[in-house]
């Protein structure tokens, strides 16, 4: 049964994760390298909590008693030593998640479960950075975590009948609907979206339209939530660019990344987190409110 969980990187997907996981009714631990990440992640969780609570989302108790079951360090050590399960939230690159997952594999007790939030990558190769590649599994949680209804769950080869069970459970619990999938290049749904994205940049390339009306028409026209360019840059265009090569180099050239993609990250232009992506937002930055 998990009840002590860790969640390893503080970045956009670590704090909201273990936002829902402290809701959930789990202890939480959100570990970062570093100090200032952590207190930003700390001041975006308690402003989620406090709008929850504002909007009836959750009641003041519940606030009260997730606040004090979330807990935030930069041990990871100490932090994998009393986890039931491990959430890796680390950038998206195959070194860093390997040297993570080597050290969690050295300090975690046996009985604990690997979790990968990975969009892309395979959990099969991740399990095989670890003694116990039954225990290692990928919860793909979408963005923004405690808005987004589904949590996407893959298989590896080696992956134990009773780790994707637990990690259903587990899931289900932070109020969260379930897929449980086998592992291929993208999964369900990084193949289509990936799609959906770089072909609106193919479209915006070649005049076919503006962001806003390209935007609205998918909105309104397929009953999306977002339009591919408000979603592009909120998870970041770079993820968006490095997810396309990976699927490019697995599944061909369907998934060739659109030049005017790769031009605006060579320009720094990443979406709401370097304050302007296809949108501008300067205005948002100042405010705080990115």
């Amino acid at each position: 049964m998990v009840k002590n969980i860790a969640v390893v990187g503080s970045g956009v997907m670590g704090r909201g994760i273990a936002y829902v996981s402290a809701v959930g009714g789990f202890s939480t631990t959100l570990v970062d390298i570093s100090e200032e990440q952590l207190k930003s992640a700390e001041s975006e969780i308690q402003s989620i909590f406090e709008k929850g609570a504002a909007r009836g989302k959750i009641t003041e108790q519940q606030r009260e008693e997730a606040v004090n079951r979330l807990y935030y360090s930069t041990d990871l050590a100490g932090s994998a030593a009393s986890a039931d399960l491990i959430i890796e939230a680390v950038p998206e690159k195959a070194d860093i998640k390997k040297k993570v997952f080597e050290q969690l594999d050295q300090h975690a007790p046996e009985r604990c479960y690997f979790a990968t939030n990975t969009s892309t990558m395979s959990p099969t190769e991740i399990g095989s950075y670890t003694g116990r590649p039954e225990k290692v599994i990928a919860m793909h949680f979408f963005n923004p975590v405690h808005k987004m209804p589904l949590v996407e769950i893959i298989r590896g080869l080696e992956t134990s009948d009773d780790t994707a069970d637990v990690i259903q459970h587990t899931a289900e619990q932070m109020g969260k609907e379930t897929v449980v999938v086998n592992e291929f290049p993208g999964f369900v749904t990084s193949r289509i979206s990936a799609l959906v994205g770089n072909e609106a940049f193919y479209m915006l390339q070649e005049g076919v339209g503006t962001p806003e009306e390209i935007d609205k028409a998918i909105k309104l026209g397929l009953n999306y939530p977002m339009g591919p360019f408000e979603l592009g840059d909120l998870v970041g265009l770079d993820t968006r660019l490095n997810n396309l090569k990976y699927l490019h180099e697995k599944l061909g050239e369907k998934y060739r990344p659109a030049p005017l993609l790769e031009q605006y990250v060579k320009a720094g232009r990443l979406g709401r987190k370097t304050g302007r992506g296809v949108y501008d937002y300067t205005e948002q930055v100042k405010r705080g409110e990115t």
